[in-house]
């Protein structure tokens, strides 16, 4: 028997007509479309004209944008975040510093305590690591940790630090510690593997990105601030009500407005009753940064004479 072209035309006209090309009307099959898009497709009927019509309709069709993201309160705080994070990683080697720190362990509020540190930021090169972070704190008050000595190095001593005590715990010798074990995190809230600018910044992020994903918070800008002398922009978060994942009530970070780096960040609990002030969960202090005086690997090495991990 034989068919005429038209006729096969005719055919897969019907074909295509009858539910194949279906998917294509604006993402619908023929039993989502409305009488109103119904009306619209004129072209329910075999033939050249049935075959054409939808084949034009497809050629039309623009693809559908996606939703803009909603603006969150928190992301002018993380854009800066990013870029402070981006100025560390890029222009900053190493740096000194003095350290005051003070945390909240088990309900109980510690002393400042002070420290001198030096840093080393981790350097990459084609996916390996160039330089390893690498951290020195020598402890300078209060009585209770005076001459505390830390050394650590990435990727040395097989990922653990080195620390030996102050004044008459001295004659009990250098410790090698796991980082996160329970000894070195006595009286600590995070390992001193996190101790840092860079450290800091990326902890933000997190946190930033975190709460994001949990709803709204409260986020000021507020200029005039000091820290040892120098001019400082804070930015503060707050969250009102202690619910998810948020650990702090309100949070405050100070921006070097010349670094663009922050060099203070307070957080503080929600108040026990109402009519109470919040209270000192964390804080961390940088000051006299010095950035790039050229450390070297003598700066984190326990034999250094200037240290005392090998003294009685």
């Amino acid at each position: 028997m034989k068919i005429s072209l038209n006729r096969i035309v005719a055919l897969a006209g019907v074909a295509l007509l009858s539910g194949f090309h279906a998917p294509f009307v604006c993402g619908q099959t023929a039993e989502q479309m409305t009488p109103a898009a119904a009306s619209a497709n004129p072209g329910q009927q075999t033939g050249e004209r049935g075959l054409n019509e939808p084949v034009y309709r497809v050629s039309k069709n623009q693809p559908v944008q996606p939703a803009a993201p909603v603006p969150h309160s928190l992301d002018p705080a993380l854009a800066i975040a990013h870029q402070s994070l981006a100025i560390v990683q890029g222009s900053i080697n190493d740096y000194t510093a003095k350290l005051v720190k003070r945390e909240r362990i088990d309900e109980t509020l510690g002393e400042h305590e002070y420290m001198f540190i030096k840093i080393r930021n981790r350097k990459m090169n084609n996916g390996q690591i160039a330089v390893p972070f690498s951290v020195y704190v020598a402890f300078l008050k209060p009585a209770a940790v005076k001459g505390r000595e830390v050394v650590f190095v990435e990727n040395q001593n097989q990922g653990k630090f080195m620390v030996h005590e102050g004044g008459m715990k001295r004659m009990l010798g250098t410790h090698t510690l796991e980082p996160t074990g329970w000894l070195a995190m006595q009286g600590q809230r995070y390992p001193v593997t996190e101790i840092g600018l860079e450290n800091l910044v990326a902890k933000l992020i997190e946190r930033g990105e975190r709460d994001k994903r949990h709803g709204e918070c409260n986020v000021q800008f507020l200029e005039g601030a000091k820290v040892s002398g120098r001019a400082c922009t804070v930015i503060q978060v707050e969250h009102p009500d202690k619910v998810g994942p948020y650990d702090f009530h309100i949070a405050q970070v100070f921006l070097d407005n010349e670094y663009r780096i922050p060099v203070r960040y307070a957080a503080y609990t929600w108040p026990k009753a109402p009519g109470q002030q919040p209270e000192v969960l964390e804080e961390y202090t940088y000051q006299d940064i010095k950035f790039n005086v050229g450390l070297t690997d003598a700066d984190f090495d326990a034999n250094n004479p200037e240290y005392g991990f090998h003294k009685k």
